[in-house]
């Protein structure tokens, strides 16, 4: 059996780097080698500004904006990005998108090219957009106010769902298998897990995610949501957790993943305070990586230091750090990762190190 059935994970995810020059209907041209790439699911943040992330859908539309780092209902952007392309997307002038001089980062998914569905799973009717290869899809539903499942289309068990109220201020919540059906964090947030019944203390199955009824967060009715899911593929995904040991060098805190990884965000579930700290290979090109930004905060891209430190290998992430956000003594984390290279190609070549 082939280790792997996504030899070239660029074609599911890609990260674009591009600066502002503030001119309207710009075209960002991925690179080419991102496997001519259309996203599904943009999200993008300024790195030189404190600006709010920015996070669109071809499900929602271009223009509908969601932020990562707060509680807002779903805004009209109509100079932020306005448009997904072939081979990228198009963005305005606005300074969420395109201040001349300042540097921006575009982390970019693919779901179903904009195709949805109609999904009865649940007792719930919902729109899905799915990429079943990628372990990918984009749900959106309107609340019930009653215990309710919805259908999220990947065929298999997710193991990250993100769901945000469009059309009222309420915190993005999120599962995550390592912390179960009966925690959520807040992307939003900097809290620990907290033990909230969000996901009406049910475990996704392979059809349907479940919510707890008339709540504000995931499912008032005459509310709009939108949930995005993650199931993990071999060689191109992995979602988990870790304890962080808080020793610097070459004993850090190592994660297996599988693959070379392209994108981190990991973020503590057992203590509050601690940001939500992603990581990519395109902002950093060689170990070891230290320019993080935050999914919580509108904070500016930093680095250096020995605070936060990672090593992208052929087969995981190892801390360089002795503390930080990212590796704290004893404490638990959970991770989302996403493959540069898988460890092994379908075909038996291994990965080459950084």
């Amino acid at each position: 059996m082939a280790y792997t059935t996504i030899d070239d994970p660029s074609a599911h995810f890609h990260t674009q780097l591009y600066a502002g020059d503030g001119n309207d209907d710009r075209s960002i041209t991925n690179d080419a080698n991102a496997g001519n790439f259309s996203p599904d699911w943009l999200w993008l943040k300024n790195r030189s500004g404190t600006n709010s992330s920015a996070l669109v859908d071809t499900t929602r539309g271009a223009t509908k904006v969601l932020r990562s780092n707060a509680t807002n209902a779903e805004e009209t952007e109509a100079n932020g990005i306005q448009a997904f392309e072939t081979d990228g997307f198009q963005i305005g002038s606005g300074g969420l998108v395109n201040t001349n001089g300042n540097d921006y980062v575009a982390w970019q998914w693919k779901a179903n090219g904009g195709t949805t569905s109609s999904n009865s799973n649940g007792s719930i009717t919902s729109t899905v957009q799915a990429n079943t290869t990628a372990g990918f899809s984009i749900v959106t539903y309107a609340g019930s106010n009653s215990a309710s499942t919805v259908g999220h289309g990947l065929g298999a068990v997710p193991e990250v769902i993100f769901v945000k109220n469009r059309d009222a201020s309420a915190n993005w919540k999120s599962y995550h298998k390592p912390i179960s059906e009966t925690h959520t964090l807040s992307l939003n947030g900097t809290g620990a897990k907290s033990d909230q019944e969000s996901f009406n203390d049910t475990a996704p199955t392979s059809t349907v995610f479940s919510l707890l009824g008339n709540t504000d967060n995931v499912n008032r009715s005459g509310e709009n949501f939108v949930a995005y899911c993650f199931t993990p593929i071999k060689g191109y995904s992995k979602f988990g957790k870790y304890k962080g040991n808080a020793t610097s060098g070459d004993d850090g805190t190592f994660v297996y993943t599988g693959f070379k990884p392209a994108w981190i965000m990991v973020k503590s579930s057992s203590n509050s305070g601690q940001e939500w700290v992603i990581f990519d290979n395109k902002r950093d090109t060689f170990n070891e990586m230290d320019a993080w930004l935050y999914a919580n905060a509108t904070t500016a891209e930093d680095s250096g230091g020995d605070e936060r430190e990672v090593d992208f290998v052929s087969n995981g992430f190892k801390f360089r750090n002795a503390g930080g956000p990212t590796s704290y003594s004893g404490r638990d984390y959970i991770y989302l990762a996403f493959a540069e290279h898988p460890f092994v190609s379908s075909e038996g070549v291994p990965v080459t190190a950084r």
